[in-house]
């Protein structure tokens, strides 16, 4: 017969219960960089998330995704909205939880422009839209977007601003970390933009272009 205390590890080991069940539903909810937003960042856009969050290891989170984010920006134009904002369609968490990084589009007016003049925390890129900016806690991308799905765009070409904002406790800022940012939002921007249908991508090349000005 087997004693009481051997009994209990060859039933553990058998049912794989003990604690084994809620084990394996943490090891699920555990995601790499390449399966955030949806499945869509680019290899660089992978690599560039744990310079900003600084883990390997991801919770999985429920995001709008492009499919959301592309109906109410069309929406927003057809409404002849000059300006909007929407919750994040793409947010990544480290997997302790302390960490997050939030993606969100929408509409700008021509006022909106920070321009050539240096914000604080923030530096202007080139190469990317009508204008790019990186900082250690956020990033900016705005772009002009004509597309047949958009009718007057031809016109008046639809005024899109695609942001990264991160939570505290903030990566340091470094160029590292503002290229990151950066690298990010342009993987997630390019999705948006090819769904829509813009014109030469509403001017984002395929690889992000991190030159700052």
């Amino acid at each position: 017969m087997l004693k009481p205390i051997t009994a209990g590890l060859v039933s553990c080991s058998l049912l794989t219960a003990c604690g084994g069940g809620e084990e394996q539903q943490k090891e699920e909810e555990r995601v790499t960089a390449i399966q955030q937003c949806d499945g869509i960042l680019s290899p660089e856009a992978a690599k560039a998330l744990p310079t900003v969050l600084r883990t390997e290891r991801f919770r999985n989170m429920a995001t709008g995704g492009v499919g959301r984010a592309v109906e109410e920006l069309t929406s927003d134009y057809a409404n002849g909205k000059r300006w909007s904002t929407h919750s994040y369609m793409c947010r990544v968490r480290a997997e302790s939880g302390r960490a997050a990084l939030d993606i969100d589009f929408g509409l700008y007016d021509p006022s909106d422009l920070i321009g050539e003049g240096r914000v604080i925390n923030m530096y202007p890129y080139e190469g990317m839209g009508r204008e790019a900016h990186a900082g250690f806690k956020r990033a900016y991308l705005f772009l002009e977007c004509v597309s047949p799905r958009l009718k007057g765009s031809e016109e008046v070409p639809v005024r899109i601003r695609g942001r990264v904002d991160l939570d505290k406790p903030w990566p340091p800022d470094t160029v590292a970390t503002r290229e990151a940012n950066l690298t990010v939002l342009h993987s997630v921007a390019r999705a948006i933009v090819k769904e829509l249908g813009c014109e030469n991508n509403a001017g984002l090349p395929e690889e992000p272009v991190l030159k700052a000005k």
